[in-house]
């Protein structure tokens, strides 16, 4: 069995630029070492390679057939060193530069703010931009290129355009002592006509609730319309009407007692938080790290989306 050979890229290189420069002379010239070197590591080539790479001339010299046949694969493997070495010079480097990201108001406190001080720590070259929107909105602004990644909810089964984060249960949330939200679930003809504080429409949310409401058979009372959870949190917990959330948007509300909630059921109304990349640009390598981050939070604290509506009702 012939011994394998330990291939030198030096060697290879050296190789290259003869060829490149198709003489011995200029090739030393331009690798700034003695000729008499460059026709030494030429000879080693040969004798590894087991035949004449060159033909030498008065001119110069010319690749004979077998070195015609090794070039293009000496330059492929020489050109892939040059890559996996760009490659791990980048990989060492913190991704740095601008990051856009569109997420829920109801995740300032979930999400956001821990986002901004995980990167702070990990990956202080990035620089973030938040912005709060409606999940039309955001998906608007991925869709034209506005922000690199959008945090936005699904509806639908359908999820092939996003990547799914988490699920999250629907809840009726009012005043403690609402008699709506007496126990830990509420059917959703409950809703029947009670006074609720919801988004206008066409945000994704109502009109979910509108077609549920409509195959149900029953009229929901909109008595405030209002985009902000905390103007919604804040009508519910003042009696005014009740909002429907998952428990993420008004946890400390909820945890301090100042509001209640049930869970809805019979049907149940689920939200998937998902992750969106923009598909007006390839994504950034400090997008890609913002995403990978995105990732890491939300199966950190995945306990922290699983609230359970035992015991939260009105006591």
């Amino acid at each position: 069995m012939s011994k394998k050979v330990q291939w030198d890229l030096g060697r290879l290189r050296i190789f290259l630029t003869v060829v490149q420069q198709g003489s011995l002379t200029r090739a030393a010239v331009v690798l700034g070492l003695p000729q008499p070197a460059i026709s030494r590591q030429i000879s080693r080539l040969e004798a590894e390679c087991g035949g004449q790479l060159f033909n030498r001339t008065g001119r110069g010299v010319t690749l004979t057939d077998m070195g015609e046949g090794l070039l293009p694969r000496i330059a492929a493997l020489l050109q892939e060193a040059d890559e996996l070495s760009t490659q791990l010079d980048e990989d060492a480097r913190l991704p740095s530069g601008e990051v856009r990201l569109a997420a829920l108001p109801s995740l300032y406190m979930a999400l956001s703010v821990p986002l901004f001080f995980e990167l702070k720590k990990s990956f202080p070259t990035i620089r973030l931009q938040i912005f709060e929107g409606s999940a039309g909105q955001i998906d608007q602004w991925l869709a034209n290129g506005f922000v690199d990644l959008g945090l936005p909810y699904r509806y639908a089964r359908t999820l092939s355009d996003v990547e799914p984060l988490v699920q999250v249960s629907s809840f009726a949330v009012g005043a403690p002592g609402s008699e709506l939200i007496a126990n830990p679930t509420v059917p959703f003809s409950a809703l029947d006509k009670q006074p609720l504080v919801l988004p206008g429409a066409p945000s994704s949310v109502r009109l979910t609730l509108d077609q549920m409401a409509k195959q149900a058979g029953i009229t929901l009372n909109v008595a405030l319309e209002a985009d902000s959870t905390q103007i919604q949190i804040a009508v519910a917990k003042l009696g005014g009407a009740y909002a429907v959330l998952p428990p993420h948007a008004a946890r400390a509300e909820i945890e301090a007692g100042t509001l209640h909630l049930s869970r809805i059921v019979e049907p149940e109304f689920n939200r998937t938080i998902v992750l969106g990349t923009t598909a007006a640009r390839p994504p950034s390598r400090a997008a890609r790290q913002v995403a990978r981050t995105i990732r890491e939070l939300f199966t950190r604290n995945r306990k922290y989306w699983e609230l359970s509506g035992t015991g939260m009702g009105g006591r």
